[in-house]
């Protein structure tokens, strides 16, 4: 917030604030650009930005921040890099964007392009039906520790945008959820009604049981004068 400035009129004090000159922005001298095809981007700005971080990583440290996306276009501009400099940079670009369109997506990427959560993507990734191009490992910026993920080929996920399978791997989950629920159901129905006979047999007092034989009278006797031969 602008300071303001007191100005003395007679004995009343008034204060005018003072007005912030707005800030000259200067404009960075485009050195060259390289338009990013549907077929590298898949329609995701985010699968744009992940091409852009990969041509990066691959540019002398001092460069890096001299090329920006802008759109669906690779953007160098000038800044303070020496003409040979900016020479070794575009031809870096342009060798790495000749087949970048076969680039492996990386989860954020993927999410964005099938608009799918990350739970879908774990999901359907260890039941198979999303395929993986293998695994990636990679050191997170400032730490020790690395960490791996699953990487996916950018056509097989091009033919399952373009069929829309994933409206219908929602739908046959739907229905295995509603089946798994009703088996559940079913199950704790059928626990309960085991529970019930239980607790009927035993406040009977086992009645149901078999009540053992009574033993005859004189039995030993009928035994001892012949009668039972």
């Amino acid at each position: 917030m602008p300071s303001p400035c007191l100005e003395r009129t007679g004995t009343a004090r008034h204060f005018t604030p003072m007005v912030r000159r707005p800030t000259k922005v200067l404009e960075r001298e485009i050195v060259a650009q390289w338009p990013l095809s549907a077929v590298a981007t898949l329609g995701s700005s985010i699968r744009a930005k992940g091409i852009l971080l990969e041509i990066r990583a691959h540019l002398p440290w001092g460069a890096r921040k001299s090329l920006e996306t802008d759109g669906s276009m690779l953007v160098l501009h000038r800044d303070d890099n020496a003409e040979a400099e900016l020479r070794n940079v575009s031809a870096i670009v342009s060798r790495m964007l000749e087949g970048i369109e076969n680039l492996p997506l990386i989860p954020r990427e993927i999410e964005d392009i099938l608009s799918i959560s990350a739970a879908e993507r774990h999901k359907w990734l260890k039941d198979g039906r999303l395929p993986s191009a293998g695994t990636r490992t990679v050191r997170l910026r400032g730490r020790a520790r690395q960490i791996t993920f699953h990487v996916f080929d950018p056509r097989q996920v091009e033919d399952i945008l373009d069929r829309d399978l994933m409206s219908v791997w929602r739908e046959d989950d739907a229905i295995a959820a509603a089946e798994n629920r009703r088996r559940a159901a079913w199950k704790a129905k059928l626990t309960r009604s085991k529970k019930k006979e239980r607790a009927g047999v035993a406040s009977s007092g086992g009645a149901g049981d078999e009540a053992p034989r009574p033993r005859l009278e004189s039995w030993d006797e009928f035994e001892d004068d012949g009668l039972l031969r």
